[in-house]
């Protein structure tokens, strides 16, 4: 099981379409891993309060996605070998 402190990122960006050739490479290996997405004009997200007032004009919708996945870290290195090819 992945928790807190036995986990380690591997990948982060803002590409959904790299973010979900790094989730199928790792299944496909067999490495187990976990993921969070980060959406910047989330009301929840902190200095959220300009895209309140000014909306979203002018912000690039490509960008506005932060992608997270971690791997436990006994898998670290090997997750990593596989990321680099």
């Amino acid at each position: 099981m992945i928790m807190i402190w036995n986990k380690k990122e591997v990948f982060v960006g803002n590409s959904l379409q790299r973010f979900n050739e790094v989730r199928y490479k790792l299944s496909s290996n067999g490495i187990k891993h976990e993921y969070k997405i980060v959406d910047s004009t989330s009301p929840s997200y902190f200095g959220s309060s300009n895209r309140a007032r000014m909306g979203t004009f002018d912000v690039n919708m490509d960008y506005t996605k932060t992608y997270y996945i971690y791997v436990h870290k006994n898998d670290y290195d090997n997750a990593q070998a596989l990321l680099r090819n």
